[in-house]
């Protein structure tokens, strides 16, 4: 059996267990792409630096689909495209409640879930990504805070 024989074999035994397909992953990230281009903590973030809407969806709509299928669709570098940004445990707690907002509102409970585990180890990969990058060491039971304001919260804190 091929890589590729393999992918389709795993996307497949993905879409028959939790329900999500391409169409699926479409209404999630046009909804939620939608909320935080609308929400005061995050819509200027993503405002400042995405030009064209259209094709960042497009690339969030193939990242997903590889997320959350295995379908490979995605040949990005999600790390590298986020070390830079101004964001801290607020962004993520925010991102995070939007997302799983989202998904609940749109997924069955199963794929939901699906989403939903995957977009936390997310979250918490690039939180103590950008950490490093920007020098911070962000021990375990701690959150990214921004220099300009107070110490590392607690995990789970601004949820």
């Amino acid at each position: 059996m091929t890589h590729a024989e393999r992918r389709a074999r795993i996307t497949e035994e993905i879409r028959q267990r939790t329900g999500i397909d391409e169409a699926l992953i479409g209404r999630l990230v046009d909804t939620f792409y939608g909320k935080v281009r609308n929400d005061d903590l995050l819509g200027p973030v993503f405002e400042a630096r995405i030009a064209d809407w259209p094709v960042h969806l497009e690339r969030m709509r193939a990242f997903w689909s590889s997320v959350a299928l295995m379908s490979g669709r995605y040949h990005g570098q999600p790390m590298d495209a986020h070390q830079p940004l101004p964001v801290d445990a607020r962004h993520f707690d925010r991102w995070l409640a939007l997302f799983e907002e989202t998904a609940q509102e749109i997924c069955t409970d199963v794929a939901a879930d699906h989403f939903i585990e995957r977009a936390r180890r997310i979250a918490d990969s690039l939180e103590l990504g950008i950490a490093a990058f920007n020098g911070m060491l962000v021990m375990k039971g701690q959150r990214l805070v921004r220099p300009d304001t107070d110490v590392a919260l607690p995990q789970g804190a601004g949820s």
